[in-house]
């Protein structure tokens, strides 16, 4: 008979190996889709970066600098209601700090006012040169009141334009028709 305590050596190694054999056999797969994904994705940021455009930004900018006085797809801002076009007004660099608590921050902000919509220049600029000190006024006001975060990246500016826009549109001529079509930034520096 076989003693108990005299064991083969075979023997044992047996359930052991089987038992490493069902260890690996489970963690196995997780490893490979685990390398998969890992490749998968750095292959695509890689093909992204190689032949990816920088987005919208890069589309929009080059249609406004061949376009500058036609919105996109709007042929009233280029020509006012009476047939007249557009014309522009340059206001004067505008400095705010901004609204961030313990830092000071600021912006400055030099503007462009696209003006239209039945207003021509002959009776808008004068108009626009008397209110002057009221729209720095409404701007600073305005731009006191924003973060960092909500003046930084396209998509934030693009709403600021409009804010800014139907700001003025309300303070100038308020219960008539919107006159300043769009805002262009002439100059924007957050420090």
């Amino acid at each position: 008979m076989a003693d108990p305590e005299n064991k083969n050596p075979e023997q044992n190694s047996e359930p052991q190996a089987r038992q490493g054999q069902s260890t690996m056999g489970k963690i196995m797969p997780w490893l490979i889709a685990m390398l998969v994904v890992i490749v998968c994705g750095g292959a695509g940021f890689a093909v992204g970066r190689l032949f990816g455009t920088r987005g919208k930004a890069q589309v929009v900018s080059a249609a406004e600098k061949t376009e500058p006085a036609a919105s996109a797809g709007s042929k009233e801002s280029a020509a006012g209601a009476n047939g007249e076009g557009s014309w522009y007004y340059d206001l004067e660099p505008t400095v705010a700090n901004l609204n961030e608590p313990g830092v000071t921050r600021y912006v400055r902000v030099a503007l462009t006012l696209e003006v239209g919509n039945g207003l021509g220049d002959k009776e808008g600029l004068p108009l626009l040169d008397q209110k002057k000190p009221l729209m720095r006024h409404w701007l600073t006001l305005y731009l006191s009141n924003q973060t960092v975060e909500t003046i930084r990246g396209e998509k934030n500016l693009r709403q600021v334009q409009t804010q800014i826009a139907d700001l003025l549109n309300q303070g100038l001529f308020p219960n008539a028709k919107p006159r300043i079509v769009r805002v262009l930034f002439k100059e924007l520096a957050i420090q």
